[in-house]
């Protein structure tokens, strides 16, 4: 049976929207750069990991899923067909964090807000 290992996204800036899903999300990091990234990155013409093409986002070791968020150079243009579903036990809480870091809130419903990311991709808080 498949298990899902990665959820990638792709964006217009991975760095800074790794930098919101790292801090959205309870217990993940962006993805520590040691020389041998750094090497790899500079083998590839990129000599700062604020322009990495694709950042990595997680919470550990064997912890699923990971996030890659991938620079693609066309905006986002419609609803996402795909969308992450938060929870909570104190959604007017988290949802005043996360507009705090960035998220802007598109709807409320009855036990769940719907936000979209600072690239405008949709979620949902639900708690």
């Amino acid at each position: 049976m498949a298990h899902i290992r990665d959820v990638v996204v792709d964006c217009r800036h991975p760095a800074s929207l790794a930098r919101f899903w790292a801090a959205a999300l309870d217990g993940y990091q962006v993805a520590p750069y040691d020389e041998q990234e750094l090497e790899r990155l500079r083998g590839e013409g990129v000599f700062d990991p604020e322009d990495d093409p694709s950042v990595l986002v997680e919470a550990g070791a064997g912890v699923r899923p990971r996030f890659f968020f991938q620079l693609v150079p066309e905006a986002k243009t419609v609803k996402n067909r795909l969308h992450l579903g938060l929870s909570t036990d104190d959604r007017p809480a988290e949802v005043r964090r996360l507009t705090a870091l960035g998220a802007r809130v598109t709807g409320e419903h009855e036990g769940w807000t719907t936000l979209s990311d600072p690239e405008n991709n949709e979620f949902c808080v639900f708690g």
